[in-house]
């Protein structure tokens, strides 16, 4: 699926949404950010609850691509998948460290290859991170580069944003998701309508 057709969608997608997204973004990182205040203990909640949370935001982007509406209550939808979803973003950032080691284009490409896996373990919970990380490295086969042009399609709004004080980042940061959640579902054969 093009790139075109996959952000046309995401944009009639989050039409309506905007606001409770602003919320639970809001919320998100509110939480994370007085946690993370905490000496010690506040860094190890801080990282488990992340992975947490960044599984719900995916979980919520997958909902709103496929007409659900979201609820602020969705934010706290995955802490039944807390470890999962830690292991997952842990070995993803270790594995892609290890690549960058090598080089820096290792490590992009290896990036772009996992990115698929919190989407997978968000899916199937009863996934183990080492298998959406498999699978997320067979669904990229042949797409990595559609999806690291996918990215640099948002850097002239991200460079928007900053010049509005960051009130664009309300609109841009959904339409970045349900982007994201789109070319998942494209992957996974799923028709995406612009």
């Amino acid at each position: 699926m093009d790139r075109a057709t996959l952000k046309a969608a995401a944009k009639r997608q989050i039409k309506g949404n905007i606001g409770i997204l602003f919320v639970i973004g809001l919320i998100n990182g509110l939480i994370v950010g007085a946690l993370g205040a905490i000496p010690l203990v506040g860094s190890i909640a801080t990282m488990l609850l992340s992975a947490a949370f960044s599984l719900a935001m995916i979980d919520i982007y997958m909902g709103v691509t496929r007409g659900r509406k979201p609820e602020v209550g969705d934010l706290f939808s995955q802490f039944k998948n807390i470890l999962p979803a830690f292991c997952t973003t842990f070995l993803v950032g270790l594995f892609t460290f290890l690549w960058s080691l090598l080089l820096i284009v290792p490590g992009i490409i290896k990036a772009c290859s996992y990115s698929q896996a919190m989407y997978i373990v968000a899916e199937e919970p009863g996934s183990s991170p080492m298998e959406a990380i498999r699978r997320s490295q067979e669904m990229m086969n042949g797409h990595k580069m559609e999806y690291f042009l996918l990215g640099l399609s948002f850097i002239g709004w991200a460079i928007l944003a900053v010049f509005t004080l960051g009130i664009l980042y309300i609109w841009l940061i959904p339409y970045m998701q349900a982007t994201y959640a789109n070319f998942y579902r494209s992957l996974k054969g799923e028709l995406i309508e612009d």
